[in-house]
């Protein structure tokens, strides 16, 4: 719970970390199984990053729409009693 915590009062750090992460991986990834330029690497690094952070962002969306949904079922049952 504590990770949970942390990632949703710092949701641009940990936005920006799992970006940064995601290109060091797909560096040394595409780093050992090609032998292409450095340049065509970090491309290929950066759109593999866009697109996981995409992902991350949309199922960030869509947790808190459900969070928020939530909470407002939980407040009207409130209210309504």
């Amino acid at each position: 719970m504590a990770i949970q915590t942390w990632i949703t009062e710092h949701k641009l750090a940990s936005t920006g970390t799992l970006w940064a992460s995601a290109v060091g991986a797909s560096m040394v990834y595409s780093g050992r199984k090609a032998l292409s330029k450095p340049s065509l690497r970090l491309i290929h690094a950066r759109m593999h990053a866009q697109a996981l952070t995409l992902a991350v962002l949309s199922g960030a969306a869509a947790y808190h729409y459900y969070e928020k949904q939530i909470a407002d079922a939980a407040h009207s049952n409130a209210t309504a009693k």
